[in-house]
C-alpha cells in the first residue's frame, strides 16, 4: 500500500513555470549569478546553458552521459558523466525513460569543465575498498555510471556511483559512494556496496552526508569525522543511518537539493508505480526524518520523472527542476532559501 500524502505545509509559495523546453533528458541543474543555469542532458551528452528567456546554448560537449554537476573551488563545472544511457519512450506517449546501458558504452567518468568550456576526465577508474571475503573484487575497478556529486567547504567532493543494468546479462551493477580531490590526484571508495545510490547531500554544518536509494526508496546518512572521512554507525554493517524510507506514493528516488534549514528535497519519481500519466514530486525531508511534504510538480500535464533540483534567484528560494521525461526546466518559489553551495 502507498504511502500516505503528507500535509501541506506550503514549502512551494509560487506555482511552477516552465522555464525551458526540449531538453534531452536534463539533469543536474546548476545555477549561475548571471541567472542562468547550466543543465546536463544525458541524451545529447551536452552541458547547456539555459537563460531565463528559455533561449539555450550549449557549454560543453562532453560525449557520454553527463549526469550530475557542481561548481569547484576553481570555478569549474565538475560533471559525473555515466557514459551514457539506452533511453526509449513509454508506448504510446512523448515521455522519455533511461532503462538500461548503451550498446557501446565506454563507461563512466568524473569530468572537468573550465570555464571556457574545454573538457578534462580526471577519473575514470577507482582502487576497491580492501574486503575480508576472500572472493570479493581487489584492485583497480572502472567506474560504471557516476550520478551527482558535492563538493564540502575544503574542496573535495563526494560522488555517487547508480550503475546501470546490463539487458544483454540481465545483471546490474553493485556500487557505492567515493571521495575524490578536484585536481585529479586521489579518489577513494569510502561506501561499498549500495543499492543504486542516486542523490547526495551534505548538510549545513558539513557533519552528515545524504544519500538517496533509487530503488530502495530509502534516504541514508553518515556522520563524517573531517572531510572524506565516515563516522561509522557501530549498529550498522555499513556505518549508516536510516534517514526515512517512508516516501510518499512509493515513488522512486533520484537526486536531491538541501535548504538552509538542513531539510531535504528529493526528486520523486514514478509514484503509484510505471504509470506514464501521473505526475512525479519533490518529497521535503526534515533533519529528522519527517515527510514534511509531497510538491507536485504540476504543469498543466504529467511528467513523472523530475530528476534533480537546485536553488537559486537573488536569495536562493527559486527551485529550478530538471523533468527527464519530457525534457523540461521548471521553476517555482519555496519558502526556505536552499543551502548555498561550497563554491557557488
Amino acid at each position: 500500500m502507498s504511502s500516505p500524502q503528507p500535509a501541506r505545509l506550503s514549502y512551494k509559495v509560487s506555482e511552477f513555470r516552465v522555464v525551458a523546453r526540449g531538453l534531452n533528458y536534463p539533469e543536474g541543474p546548476v545555477y549561475r549569478p548571471d541567472g542562468t543555469v547550466l543543465v546536463c542532458e544525458i541524451g545529447a551528452g551536452l552541458v547547456t546553458r539555459v537563460h531565463p528567456d528559455g533561449s539555450k546554448e550549449t557549454f560543453a560537449d562532453l560525449k557520454g552521459g553527463p549526469n550530475g554537476a557542481a561548481i569547484g573551488p576553481d570555478g569549474a563545472v565538475y560533471v559525473c558523466n555515466d557514459g551514457g544511457f539506452l533511453i526509449v519512450q513509454f508506448p504510446g506517449s512523448d515521455i522519455s525513460v533511461a532503462i538500461a546501458d548503451l550498446p557501446g558504452s565506454k563507461g563512466g567518468s568524473i569530468q572537468r569543465v573550465a570555464q571556457d568550456g574545454a573538457v578534462t576526465t580526471l577519473y575514470t577508474e577507482f582502487t576497491a575498498k580492501p574486503s575480508a571475503i576472500p572472493f570479493a573484487a581487489k584492485g583497480t575497478l572502472p567506474l560504471k555510471s557516476p550520478d551527482d556529486l558535492v563538493f564540502d567547504s575544503s574542496g573535495g567532493f563526494w560522488f555517487t556511483d547508480w550503475g546501470k543494468d546490463h539487458l544483454d546479462t540481465r545483471t546490474r551493477d553493485t556500487t557505492g559512494v567515493y571521495y575524490a580531490l578536484p585536481d585529479g590526484s586521489s579518489i577513494t571508495e569510502v561506501l561499498h556496496p549500495l543499492s543504486a545510490p542516486n542523490g547526495i547531500a551534505l548538510s549545513p554544518d558539513e557533519k552528515r552526508l545524504y544519500v538517496a536509494e533509487t530503488y530502495t526508496r530509502r534516504i541514508l546518512y553518515w556522520e563524517l569525522s573531517v572531510a572524506g572521512k565516515i563516522d561509522p554507525n557501530p549498529r550498522t554493517e555499513d556505518g549508516s543511518y536510516l534517514l526515512t524510507s517512508k516516501i510518499p506514493f512509493d515513488a522512486s528516488l533520484d537526486s536531491m537539493s538541501v535548504d538552509e534549514e538542513g531539510n531535504l528535497y528529493v526528486a520523486s519519481f514514478l509514484p503509484h508505480g510505471l504509470d506514464k500519466d501521473t505526475r512525479g514530486g519533490i518529497c521535503v525531508v526534515s533533519p529528522h526524518g519527517d515527510i514534511l511534504e509531497w510538491i507536485d510538480i504540476d504543469i498543466g500535464e504529467a511528467d513523472p520523472l523530475p530528476s534533480n533540483i537546485c536553488f537559486g534567484g537573488p536569495e536562493r528560494r527559486t527551485a529550478f527542476v530538471t523533468l527527464s521525461g519530457t525534457g523540461r526546466l521548471v521553476s517555482c518559489e519555496m519558502r526556505i532559501p536552499g543551502k548555498k553551495a561550497a563554491f557557488e
